[in-house]
Order: structure tokens, then C-alpha cells, then sequence
């Protein structure tokens, strides 16, 4: 028996929920070991952060947003 069935038959002696936290656990060790082509790789903290809410945005939202839509900014002097 290889390692991996080993894991799966251990697997099948826990709860469902153990289960789960363990194919979690499994699944962070996948991402953290994989090697990341140099393609997928983000060249700095702002791509990664663009990467991550892209699309964090509903269906609903509008698309065709302008500055007529844009409030007018105040003077600084004007809010004192």
C-alpha cells in the first residue's frame, strides 16, 4: 500500500467532519508545496491584491460608470 491509500484508509475511520479538516489541511499543503509557473506568479503586492477581488464585484454592479457620475470634490478651505 502506498502512502497515499494509507491516508485514505485512515481517512475513512474519522468523523466527517475530522475528514473535511483533514482534506483542508491536505489541500493547503498542495498550494504551499506546488511550484507556481512563472506565469501565474504576481510580480508585487499590488497585482496580488488586484488578483484577489477581481471579480469581488456582484453581476449588478454598473459597468459604465464616468465623471458625470463622480461627485465634485471641495476645497479643503471650504470645509473648515
Amino acid at each position: 500500500m502506498n502512502l497515499a491509500e494509507t491516508i485514505y484508509q485512515h481517512s475513512l475511520k474519522l468523523p466527517e467532519a475530522a475528514a473535511r479538516e483533514a482534506l483542508d489541511f491536505i489541500e493547503f499543503l498542495e498550494q504551499r508545496y506546488t511550484p507556481k509557473s512563472a506565469s501565474t506568479k504576481l510580480r508585487n503586492d499590488t497585482e496580488a491584491f488586484l488578483a484577489a477581488i477581481a471579480g469581488g464585484l456582484s453581476e449588478d454592479f454598473p459597468d459604465d460608470i464616468n465623471d458625470d457620475d463622480l461627485g465634485v470634490d471641495a476645497l479643503r478651505e471650504a470645509l473648515d
